[in-house]
């Protein structure tokens, strides 16, 4: 059993961790900016505050021996052309706050939810998804995704794994993902948020894609 910080409880994703987290027998914090909004399972410690605000993470991150962030850069709708809600570069911010607060309490190792197409896999991406990406609201999120994966690369002392996440759908689980380094195999097009939820579980218990990014979808549903 171990002690977790989830980042990003209160989403879609960021649920389903929470669920994964406390029914396989960890004791799980979560940072969250209003408590009151969050059906959380039972055993689950909501600390109200945001990764925003470093002192809000250091709180949070006591005693904690891993973290895992499902922050997401938030849209008004999942329409590419919705308007962004998150503050510019929120999921970099939080990220940068995170590292240090890592640092700070001896906190080694975190996996974070990313996207297929950030950071070196941009130039993977056909042609088309680009464009769709630089003329619409999904730009800001690539950006921040970017970033996110900028500082991980760079951090020291960490044990970091990027989850690249197809894209998301809110199906139930189906079983067990795929997971590859971008380039060895053809992925597929969706993963259901609860196998995303389900690998990054299972890649923090096992020690494994340490200061990797693989790609990761579904393989059924």
């Amino acid at each position: 059993m171990s002690n977790l910080l989830v980042l990003g409880g209160s989403g879609r994703t960021g649920a389903h961790v929470l669920e994964h987290a406390a029914r396989r027998g960890h004791r799980v914090r979560a940072l969250v900016r209003n408590p009151d909004t969050v059906q959380a399972p039972a055993g689950v410690e909501l600390i109200q505050g945001t990764p925003a605000s470093i002192d809000d993470l250091r709180k949070a991150a006591e005693g904690t021996q891993g973290v895992i962030s499902a922050l997401n850069n938030s849209r008004a709708s999942d329409n590419p052309w919705a308007k962004p809600v998150s503050p510019p570069m929120f999921m970099t911010d939080a990220t940068r706050h995170t590292l240090t607060v890592m640092g700070e309490q001896g906190i080694r190792r975190i996996v974070l939810t990313s996207t297929q197409g950030a950071g070196d896999d941009w130039a993977r991406l056909n042609p088309l998804v680009k464009a769709v990406i630089n003329r619409s609201n999904l730009k800001a999120g690539f950006e921040d995704h970017t970033g996110v994966d900028q500082l991980v690369r760079a951090s020291s002392g960490i044990d970091w794994t990027l989850a690249r996440a197809v894209s998301l759908t809110d199906k139930p689980m189906s079983g067990p993902p795929r997971a590859a380094v971008a380039g060895t195999e053809k992925p597929g097009t969706r993963i259901n948020r609860a196998d995303l939820a389900r690998f990054l579980l299972d890649t923090l218990e096992q020690d494994t894609w340490i200061r990797k990014a693989p790609l990761v979808w579904s393989t059924r549903g």
